[in-house]
């Protein structure tokens, strides 16, 4: 395994990670880049064959961008867990997280989709609540702004997240890995579960599986528990002096062509199986880059502010893409200035969500999601701590 040990990093001195800040940016993207590729959202392009192959390329980019936050997200909780919080100040920040933006885009999409969304309370309702994804019913799992349905899984890891520290801090240092191997295994064995024994009919129409299947292994909030785990006895790892000594440029190797082996393997091994570990790696990597001091070009301060803008930017570019669609009204291009569109899209996503950031979330976590010290309230930070940058 590729570590070494450094000796433990006791939690008063645990420094700030903000690498990991700045790459939430380039997972943003790739959820976008998945999105822009499937032409019943945006679909621009004349040419049949530059089409396929865009869309070849891209079609799993979103679930190795979603797998990232999911790992992201527990890695961080266990990072910066404090240890003399309370469970009513963990909680009121991460709903306070969440719900804002959420809340907004879901105004959004009702608004938008008013004709038909109005007359289904039962699917947007859920939506609201963030409870859709525990339905079995493709139309009400990606009802309204698609994106959100991955926000039902984070709020399960926020609520279970102080049972599930208490398990994973328990755990003696030296067993760590072996842990961590049990964890890809049972997420191995859930997916071939999945395959071998839930029905494939009736069949999706864009993806080749069964609806069942496909809700199980991918949108199923229990089920995504394994990547969150993940996270968080890789945190485990580094807080006990351990690093991951390959470097940035052989994990992002490895995670580049687990995302090729991705695009060859059955759909239902391509949620998440293969690029579990490597992505576990990718993020232990940079956390020891910034650890040891070393570069990682992802701790400037643009790198930085568009991490930060990255959970509204995630919330946003769907329904930015949807009314582009609308907008060209069928109308294609040539590969260039398709290629123009798509691009033409993603600043409009990412201006809109600097101003969801700027009047939404940043507003409300600096207002309402201080935590407590024993000494009283946290002032608020001028920026959301890295706690605070959750998907």
């Amino acid at each position: 395994m590729p570590i070494q040990h450094a000796g433990e990093v006791r939690h008063k001195h645990r420094p700030k990670l903000p690498s990991l800040t700045g790459l939430r940016f380039h997972a943003a993207a790739f959820v976008f880049l998945y999105h822009a590729s499937r032409p019943e959202i945006l679909g621009v392009f004349q040419d049949g064959a530059f089409a396929d192959g865009y869309a070849h390329t891209f079609r799993k980019i979103g679930f190795a961008g979603v797998s990232f936050f999911f790992i992201l997200s527990g890695f961080v909780l266990a990072w910066s867990a404090r240890p003399n919080d309370t469970l009513r100040d963990f909680y009121r920040r991460r709903l306070l997280k969440i719900f804002p933006n959420h809340v907004v885009m879901w105004a959004v999409a009702l608004w938008y989709f008013s004709t038909t969304a109005l007359a289904h309370p039962m699917v947007w309702w859920p939506n609201l609540l963030l409870v859709h994804c525990w339905i079995p019913r493709p139309d009400t799992v990606v009802s309204l702004n698609q994106p959100s349905w991955s926000l039902c899984s984070e709020l399960l890891f926020y609520l279970l997240f102080p049972l599930l520290w208490r398990v994973v801090r328990g755990i003696p240092a030296g067993r760590l890995w072996m842990c961590f191997a049990l964890t890809f295994a049972a997420l191995l064995a859930t997916q071939m579960s999945i395959d071998a024994w839930v029905s494939p009919t009736p069949r999706l129409p864009d993806w080749p599986m069964g609806q069942t299947q496909a809700w199980l292994g991918y949108n199923f909030p229990p089920l995504r528990l394994f990547e969150f785990v993940l996270g968080m006895l890789m945190a485990r790892l580094l807080a006990q002096g351990h690093r991951i000594s390959w470097g940035i440029a052989p994990t992002l190797a490895l995670t580049a062509a687990g995302y090729a082996l991705t695009l060859a393997v059955p759909w239902q091994y391509g949620f998440n199986v293969i690029l579990a570990v490597p992505l576990s790696l990718l993020v232990g990597a940079i956390a020891t880059a910034d650890l040891t001091g070393r570069r990682t070009g992802l701790r400037g301060r643009w790198p930085t502010l568009l991490g930060e803008v990255s959970f509204a930017f995630y919330l946003v570019h769907f329904m930015v893409l949807v009314a582009v669609h609308d907008l060209l009204r069928g109308r294609t291009f040539h590969p260039a200035a398709g290629l123009a569109v798509i691009a033409l899209a993603f600043v409009a996503a990412q201006l809109l969500s600097w101003l969801l950031y700027a009047c939404v979330e940043r507003p409300v976590m600096r207002r309402w999601a201080g935590g407590a010290r024993s000494g009283g309230h946290d002032p608020a930070p001028t920026r959301p701590q890295l706690v605070d940058q959750q998907l």
